[in-house]
C-alpha cells in the first residue's frame, strides 16, 4: 500500500540508497497506521514478514540467559510496555547472501543486539542472523542501522524469495568446480524485490554449491538449487550449473528433481525469473498447506514443468542484468592478508584437537579456513566485536555463516593459527568439534517459536552437556555423526538429513500430556542432502539422551568396515531398532516437564481417585494400534512392497481417525468410507482437528489417501504417504489431548 502522506515524513540519510530509505520510511508509517487501527492486521502481517519481522512466543517464561522473560518485556524497557500480543517483542531476521559478512557488519550486529535485543545474536540453518526480543517500533531504526553497513532485511521472511545460501567454503575449497560466490550474489541482487517474485503463495528458497559430493550447500533440499559444473567447448572451459528444482523439508520432505545437467552461467538469472513466473502463476494460493513450490513440481512432473519454464523463458523481455555480472564474476577472487604459513608443529592436546576438527586447509597452500563453533548458533555482542577485531587482524574480513549455525573465518595463514587460537580462547570461541556429534543443530523450538511443540534447544543443551566433554576420546566414526533437532514437524532444524534426527511431538500417558520427540534415522548429510531419513518411533523427551547413547554405542560395536550410520540403521532394520529402544518409549514416572523448562508439561489429571493416573482409554489403544500399523507399513517398504506400504499407511490413518470418532460414537464398523465421512463431519468441518498453526493440513493427508485408495504406488509415493501417515497420527494424538482437556477438568473419563 502507499504511505499515508499525513503521517509519513521522509528521512534523509546520506548512508542509505534513496529507494531503501524510502522503503523503511514506508514501513515505519505502516507501523503507525496499524497501531491506530487504520491498517488491517492480516495485510500488516505480510508487510512486516517481508521485512523480516516475526512474532514469537513467551509461554516458557525464559530467555537465552535463563532470566525471566517478564524482566525483559517490562522492566528492561518500561517505556515500551506490552499491552497487546501484537506489540510484544518479536524476532528480527537479517539476510546475509551466501553468509558473507565483514567486520563493520559484525560490530553493527553487536550494537543492535545490546541496544534492541537481549545481547545475543543467532545464526540460522539458512545462513541468516536473528535478533530476538525486539520491539516492533524499534525495527525501522534497526533496519536503517543495518542498511548503513550494506545489510537488508527485505524478504527475510514472508511469501517471497528468501536468503540465497551458498557453500561457506566457496572459493577456497579444493573440490569445487569454481567459486559460486559472485553468482549467488548476482541472483540475490536480481531477485530481491523483483516484480515477478511478489505473487508467490509461499516462500521460495534458492541455494548454491561448488560441488556435488559435499553437504555445504544442501541444494537438494531447496526449491531451486545450483551445483557448479564446467565443460569444454571448443577447447575452452565453460562455466555452468547443474540445476535442481522442487526440493524441500517441512512436514513431508521432497527430494529435488534434476531440471538441467548444464545451464550456462548466462542463463541462470533468466531461468530463475522464468521459474518464478511459473510458480507465481500456477502455484497454489488458497490452500497454504499445498502452496510450496515442491508441490507444484510434484504435481506437474518434471517434464511438464520443464516445458512450462522453457515456454516462459522464451517470452521474457531481455534484461541487461542477465549477463552484466558474468565477466566480473569470472574475475572475482579473494586474497589473503598475511603470507602463507605451515600448520604449527607444537601445541597441547586441546590445541591439536581444535586444529583437527575446526581448521580446514584451503586450495591455496599455507592458508586455512577456521570454523568458530557456536553452541546452538548463539553468539554474544562481546564475542561479535572480538570476532570483528580478529577478522581485521588476520584476514581481509572474510567471514561467513554456515548452515550448521557456525561462523567461518577464511584465509587465515598457518603461521597465525596459534595466535588466533589464543585470541579465540579469550573470547570463549575456541570450542573444538565443529561439524561433529557435539555440534548440535537446533531450531528455537518452544523457547521462542509459536509452532514449537517440544523444547528442541533444551534437549540440545542437555545432549551437548553429555556429549561434548568426552567427544575427543570417542572413535572417529562417532565424532563425525550429525545430530539435528526440530521443535515440531516443520524441520527447521533439518532433522530429515541428519544421522540422528529428532522432531517434537506430544503424547498422552496416564492422563497427562508428555513432551516427546520422534526419532528420525537414515538421513544423509553428504551429497548436498542426498537422502532423507524416516521416523522410527516417538520417545519421551527425557529418554532421548539414553536413546542416543544406545544407538551410537551399537553403531560403534557392530558397524561393518566403511559403513556409515545411515547404512547401518538400514541394515539393522526398523523392527530391530524399535526392539532395542522399546523400553524407552514409556515416559519416566512422575516427570512431565521438558528439558530446560521448569514447568510441568501437562494438562490436568484426566480422572479422579487412585486409578486416575493409570487409566488408558479406548482412544489411546486405537491410536497405539494406528502407530503399529504405520510401523508395519514401514517394514513392508523396507521389504520392497511399495503397494503394501502405501496401503498400510492409508489404513493407519483410517485407524487414527477411527480412534477420534469412536470417542463420540462408541463402537463402529471397520468401514473406511463411514470412518472418513464421520471424521470429516465431526472433526474437520467443525475444525476440531485443526492444529493451531497447521490448520487442517494433516486431515487433508487422510482425505487424499482415501481418494486414491487402491491406486498403484511406487516406492517414492509410498514413502511420502508413510510420512503423511506419521504426521496424521501425531496430529490425532494432539487433537485427543486438546479435546479431552475439558473432560479431564470436569472429572470425566
Amino acid at each position: 500500500m502507499k504511505a499515508n502522506n499525513a503521517t509519513w515524513k521522509p528521512r534523509l540519510d546520506p548512508h542509505l540508497p534513496p529507494e531503501l530509505a524510502r522503503e523503511i520510511d514506508v514501513f515505519e508509517s505502516e507501523i503507525n497506521l496499524r497501531k491506530t487501527g487504520k491498517l488491517d492486521e492480516k495485510l500488516f502481517a505480510e508487510t512486516r514478514l517481508r521485512r523480516g519481522v516475526y512474532g514469537q512466543r513467551y509461554d516458557n517464561g525464559q530467555r537465552h540467559d535463563g532470566r525471566a522473560l517478564q524482566t525483559l518485556a517490562y522492566a528492561d524497557k518500561p517505556s515500551k510496555g506490552v499491552s497487546t500480543v501484537w506489540d510484544a517483542p518479536g524476532m528480527q531476521r537479517i539476510k546475509f547472501p551466501g553468509g558473507g559478512m565483514n567486520a563493520a557488519q559484525l560490530e553493527t550486529l553487536a550494537d543492535l543486539a545490546e541496544e534492541y535485543s537481549d545481547g545475543i545474536g543467532h545464526v540460522t540453518t539458512r545462513q541468516d542472523f536473528q535478533l530476538h526480543y525486539v520491539h516492533i517500533e524499534d525495527t525501522p531504526a534497526l533496519m536503517r542501522r543495518l542498511a548503513a553497513v550494506g545489510i537488508t532485511t527485505r524478504e527475510a521472511c514472508g511469501n517471497g524469495v528468501r536468503n540465497i545460501t551458498a557453500c561457506p567454503y566457496a572459493g577456497v575449497c579444493a573440490d569445487e568446480s569454481f567459486d559460486v560466490t559472485p553468482y549467488a550474489q548476482a541472483l540475490f541482487s536480481f531477485l530481491l524485490g523483483h516484480p515477478d517474485c511478489q505473487e508467490f503463495g509461499r516462500k521460495f528458497k534458492p541455494a548454491f554449491s561448488g560441488c556435488g559430493q559435499h553437504a555445504c550447500g544442501l541444494v537438494k533440499l531447496h526449491d531451486l538449487g545450483f551445483v557448479a559444473r564446467q565443460r569444454q567447448v571448443n577447447g575452452e572451459a565453460q562455466r555452468g550449473f547443474e540445476v535442481w528444482v522442487g526440493g524441500g523439508l517441512g512436514a513431508v520432505p521432497y527430494q529435488a528433481r534434476l531440471y538441467g545437467e548444464f545451464v550456462p552461467v548466462e542463463e541462470i538469472l533468466p531461468l530463475s525469473q522464468a521459474i518464478g513466473r511459473v510458480f507465481a502463476r500456477l502455484g497454489e494460493k488458497k490452500n497454504r498447506n499445498r502452496a510450496r513450490f515442491k508441490f507444484l513440481v510434484q504435481d506437474l512432473g518434471i517434464e511438464k514443468f520443464r516445458e512450462l519454464v522453457q515456454a516462459e523463458r522464451a517470452q521474457l523481455t531481455p534484461d541487461p542484468r542477465w549477463t552484466d555480472f558474468v565477466t566480473p564474476a569470472a574475475a572475482f577472487v579473494e586474497s589473503p592478508l598475511r603470507p602463507a604459513g605451515a600448520l604449527p608443529a607444537e601445541g597441547g592436546p586441546e590445541f591439536r584437537e581444535w586444529l583437527r576438527t575446526n581448521v580446514r586447509p584451503q586450495k591455496l597452500p599455507g592458508h586455512f579456513t577456521v570454523t568458530i563453533k557456536l553452541p546452538l548458533g548463539d553468539i554474544t555482542a562481546r564475542q561479535l566485536r572480538a570476532l570483528a577485531d580478529l577478522a581485521r587482524r588476520f584476514t581481509r574480513e572474510t567471514v561467513r555463516t554456515t548452515v550448521e549455525q557456525n561462523l567461518v573465518l577464511r584465509w587465515v595463514s598457518g603461521a597465525d593459527l596459534s595466535e588466533l587460537y589464543a585470541a579465540l580462547i579469550a573470547a570463549h570461541l575456541a570450542e573444538a568439534g565443529a561439524g561433529g556429534l557435539g555440534d548440535i543443530v537446533s531450531c528455537p523450538g518452544t523457547d521462542t517459536c509459536k509452532l514449537g511443540i517440544s523444547a528442541s534447544r533444551g534437549l540440545a543443551r542437555e545432549l551437548r552437556s553429555r556429549l561434548q566433554p568426552g567427544l575427543a576420546a570417542q572413535p572417529a566414526e562417532l565424532r563425525q555423526l550429525h545430530l539435528k533437532i526440530s521443535g515440531c514437524f516443520n524441520s527447521c532444524g533439518q532433522h530429515h538429513i541428519s544421522d540422528l534426527g529428532f522432531y517434537g511431538v506430544s503424547r498422552k500417558s496416564g492422563g497427562y500430556a508428555v513432551p516427546h520427540f520422534q526419532l528420525v534415522l537414515g538421513g544423509e548429510w553428504e551429497h548436498n542432502a542426498g537422502a532423507y531419513g524416516a521416523a522410527v518411533m516417538a520417545l519421551p523427551s527425557k529418554h532421548v539422551p539414553a536413546a542416543v547413547e544406545r544407538l551410537t554405542a551399537r553403531y560403534h560395536a557392530e558397524r561393518q568396515p566403511e559403513e556409515n550410520f545411515a547404512a547401518f540403521t538400514r541394515r539393522l532394520g526398523r523392527a530391530e531398532l524399535k526392539k532395542m529402544l522399546d523400553d524407552l518409549a514409556r515416559p519416566p514416572a512422575g516427570d512431565f516437564s521438558d528439558w530446560g523448562d521448569p514447568r510441568e508439561y501437562s494438562l490436568e489429571d484426566m480422572g479422579t481417585g487412585e486409578c486416575a493416573g493409570e487409566m488408558v482409554s479406548a482412544v489411546e489403544f486405537e491410536l497405539a494400534a494406528a502407530e503399529r500399523e504405520a510401523f508395519e507399513a514401514h517394514l513392508a517398504l523396507e521389504g520392497g512392497d511399495a503397494a503394501g506400504a502405501a496401503r498400510g499407511a492409508y489404513l493407519a490413518m483410517v485407524r487414527a481417525a477411527k480412534a477420534l470418532v469412536r470417542r463420540e460414537l462408541g463402537q463402529l464398523p471397520d468401514d473406511p468410507e463411514r470412518i472418513v465421512s464421520e471424521f470429516r463431519a465431526r472433526f474437520y468441518d467443525t475444525r476440531r482437528f485443526f492444529d493451531p498453526f497447521a490448520g487442517g493440513k494433516f486431515a487433508q493427508y487422510l482425505f487424499e489417501a482415501h481418494a486414491r485408495a487402491g491406486a498403484a504406488s511406487g516406492p517414492e509415493a509410498a514413502r511420502l504417504q508413510l510420512n503423511e501417515a506419521e504426521l496424521f497420527i501425531d496430529a490425532a494424538h494432539s487433537c485427543y489431548t486438546r479435546i479431552s482437556a475439558p473432560a479431564a477438568a470436569a472429572g470425566v473419563a
